[in-house]
């Protein structure tokens, strides 16, 4: 064999071995197979893999942030609005992921785009604008209990926009300012009612005891006597005559 023979051989075991050499990072784990048979999972760090025998799918295991494209749901009340929201979920059991799933992203993709239509789908508008926070734990229950199988923990659900069509903005403004004025008239009705329950009362003390009709008129006299006019025209209580009379 000539030396130009050996430097070929040698290259090749070098590289056989190169081939065999793996270095995974903290938040990474390699998924095993043995002659297409599940094997195990290794890393992070140093790992050697039989070349040809053995292959190995690198898998995340870091949280993963997905936008949900904008979804169009018909709430329980016939509105039509336009929902977009985020999910936060990462990889706790990879060699499901890899084997129970074909793409475990586009999979829990397209679950997280069907359960939020589903689960808007059921709620009328008003509860999808003040009740945001039970919506987004309900969606983050179902999409934890179904990815559970893929080895997937989804950790949170928060729906970022409810855009609704500008008609139905208008309605709801008008909506609103009917409500106010709906408001203000009950507190002015509820005003009226308390001034008149409170004079009738005042009234009923006076009207039992004349001296204090008398002193009242006179209180008001004393009013009016400080308005600017020069003439004032007033009329005298019989109750004040009868009062001199029989005195």
């Amino acid at each position: 064999m000539t030396l130009y023979t050996y430097y070929i051989i040698i290259f090749f075991v070098v590289a056989f071995f190169m081939s065999a050499i793996r270095i995974l990072r903290e938040y990474e784990r390699g998924v095993v197979f043995m002659l297409g048979r599940y094997w195990g999972v290794k890393g992070p760090g140093f790992i050697i893999i039989i070349p040809i025998v053995q292959q190995m799918v690198r898998v995340d295991l870091r949280t993963i942030v997905m936008d949900v494209p904008t979804q169009d749901v018909i709430s329980r009340d016939n509105v039509s609005v336009q929902v977009n929201a985020v999910i936060y979920f990462r990889v706790i059991e990879p060699e499901k992921a890899i084997i129970q799933v074909e793409d475990f992203y586009m999979a829990t993709s397209q679950l997280a785009q069907t359960t939020l239509r589903s689960v808007l789908g059921q709620h009328e508008l008003d509860e999808m604008l003040s009740e945001r926070e039970r919506l987004n734990t309900d969606i983050q229950s179902i999409l934890d209990k179904q990815t559970d199988s893929w080895g997937i923990k989804v950790s949170n659900v928060e729906i970022k926009h409810v855009d609704l069509d500008p008609t139905m903005v208008r309605a709801i403004a008008k909506q609103a300012e009917a409500e106010r004025a709906r408001r203000a008239k009950v507190i002015h009705a509820e005003g009226e009612m308390q001034a008149a329950e409170k004079l009738l009362h005042a009234a009923k003390i006076l009207s039992g005891q004349a001296e204090a009709l008398q002193l009242r008129y006179l209180q008001t006299l004393t009013e009016i006597a400080n308005e600017r006019s020069n003439t004032i025209v007033f009329p005298l209580p019989m109750e004040m005559f009868e009062a001199l009379v029989k005195k």
